[in-house]
């Protein structure tokens, strides 16, 4: 069955009660068992698990070509679960540019459970094989990176990964499986913050893993789910359940307004670099263009004025809101070194586009208006 198949019908089996075709929503969290504790409709407790997540599980395992998918309350959630899974006294290699959210994780919290997380360049596999000399635990891969467009050979980093007795994983938030399915080349488990693409519309917040093999890793972030609490709530499963069925759709026309705004800009005196893995130009074209079936709707541009001509620019659009996230209908842009914290790592001229699903000539309209008054 083809993906686009996939997306309608995954998870969306007809309601077995009353034949109706959108899938029902269970806001219970309190399940009837017998009397010993059997379990007599299969659930107990919602946050052990409920049907409504379980049919958005099914769609994401479905997607990603995964065994079991776990659903949790944020991508940072989902990050966190299975990092905090590992083992004390072991070494992790995280992206050079990678979600803020990781690599304060990363760098603050992971040290105080002994889990040491090396960061190194994803995309020069020579250094990767270096760093993973005195072993590693885990390879930890966002392609395209968050907020430089980096793409990293995925197929190549398995390798790496299984040469060294190690788990890959990957944060496939930006591409979503429509555009890229990891472990079919070889990685062991998918991230995504459901809360952009599979949710698509800007109202609700999650996360994912998916599993090539239901194992005792999978099992024991299952347990950490479970006893921590970070579950997503029926209706967020519901909603993404939701977004699910038009995401094909959706990302086509993210990924076709995206490469018209990327050749705009790039044709623009004030923009001195693009970052978009569908330009030619960009470093990982071609590994891009091997792994991914189309490029995908972000980009992230620098202006040769830097942060005054960021600023600038990035308040003078009308079309593109200045907001955090991604994946919506409606277009974003953010200056990410703004939102980064105290200890920003991002160009200072660095602006991050969601292209949305507006029509494309009035994005690029927006954006000549916008650049033409810095």
């Amino acid at each position: 069955m083809r993906l686009e198949t996939l997306a309608i019908h995954a998870g969306g089996e007809a309601d077995a009660a009353t034949g109706a075709l959108a899938p029902p929503i269970h806001f219970a969290t309190t399940f009837r068992h017998g009397p010993a504790g059997e379990r007599l409709g299969g659930y107990e407790y919602q946050r052990e698990g409920d049907p409504t997540n379980d049919r958005l599980r099914a769609a994401i395992a479905a997607l990603e070509g995964a065994e079991t998918a776990l659903t949790f309350a944020s991508g940072m959630a989902a990050i966190a679960a299975l990092l905090e899974s590992l083992d004390g006294g072991t070494r992790i290699l995280v992206p050079q540019d990678c979600y803020t959210g990781l690599r304060i994780l990363a760098a603050e919290f992971l040290p105080e459970r002994g889990i040491e997380a090396v960061t190194v360049d994803m995309t020069d596999l020579a250094a990767v094989r270096e760093a993973c000399t005195g072993g590693i635990a885990l390879i930890w891969a966002e392609t395209p990176s968050n907020p430089l467009l980096a793409v990293s050979d995925i197929a190549a980093l398995a390798a790496i990964a299984r040469g060294h007795d190690a788990l890959l994983v990957c944060d496939n938030t930006f591409a979503s499986p429509v555009l890229q399915q990891p472990l079919a080349l070889g990685a062991d488990i998918v991230m995504h913050s459901t809360t952009k693409y599979f949710g698509g519309h800007s109202d609700v917040l999650g996360g994912a893993l998916a599993f090539a093999r239901t194992d005792a890793l999978s099992e024991r972030v299952a347990h950490r789910l479970h006893i921590t609490g970070a579950t997503l709530a029926p209706f967020s499963a519901w909603l993404t359940l939701r977004g699910c069925r038009s995401l094909p759709a959706r990302m086509a026309m993210h990924c076709a307004n995206a490469r018209r705004v990327a050749e705009f800009l790039a044709a623009q005196p004030q923009v001195e670099h693009v970052h978009y893995p569908g330009l030619a130009t960009h470093p990982g074209h071609a590994v891009a263009a091997r792994q991914m079936r189309d490029f995908g709707g972000m980009l992230s541009i620098e202006l040769r004025g830097g942060r005054d001509a960021a600023l600038a620019l990035a308040g003078a659009l009308r079309l593109f809101a200045n907001a955090t996230s991604l994946g919506g209908c409606e277009s974003l842009i953010e200056h990410r070194a703004s939102v980064e914290g105290e200890r920003p790592v991002s160009p200072p001229g660095l602006l991050r586009l969601s292209v949305g699903l507006e029509h494309v000539e009035d994005l690029v309209d927006d954006l000549g208006r916008g650049l033409a008054a810095i």
